[in-house]
């Protein structure tokens, strides 16, 4: 397994694991070409975040993308995980663990005093992964969101 950070030149090989993960999350309104911009962003503008794919025998198998917030209740610099996805196949092989490992990495040597993310609420696979890993629920809050552009 090879975890590293992603760039540009990878931006092909995550994008049908981004439509994967849409798909699976019951995203709507997957548009190739703006995620392919955002994503560019991302990889080109270190103060939004970072991005880091898993190969296997030299073919994408999963991604992390996170975004960087600055924030006065922790104190710092925070990361959220935006996206996180492995193909099924690869799943239980330690691909995710690889990825979350190297974005935690990152996230310290930065100097991120938290990080966070959003699990769906069926998504209990996800949710046993994470608490082995030393996340948990955060007592008493839910996530409220409004788009803002259509």
């Amino acid at each position: 397994m090879n975890v590293r950070r992603l760039t540009p030149a990878e931006i092909p090989a995550v994008l049908p694991l981004v439509e994967q993960y849409w798909i699976f999350e019951d995203i709507q309104g997957f548009q190739e070409a703006a995620i392919r911009r955002e994503l560019e962003r991302l990889c080109t503008d270190p103060r939004l975040g970072a991005g880091w794919i898993a190969e296997d025998d030299r073919r994408a198998v999963g991604y992390l993308l996170a975004v960087f917030v600055h924030s006065l209740e922790h104190l710092g610099l925070t990361a959220e995980i935006d996206e996180f996805f492995l193909l099924p196949s690869a799943r239980g092989h330690g691909a995710g663990v690889a990825l979350l490992d190297a974005a935690e990495a990152e996230f310290r040597r930065l100097g991120c005093t938290n990080v966070s993310l959003q699990l769906g609420r069926g998504n209990e696979a996800a949710r046993d992964f994470y608490r082995r890993r030393g996340y948990s629920e955060r007592s008493g809050y839910e996530l409220l969101d409004k788009m803002l552009r259509q």
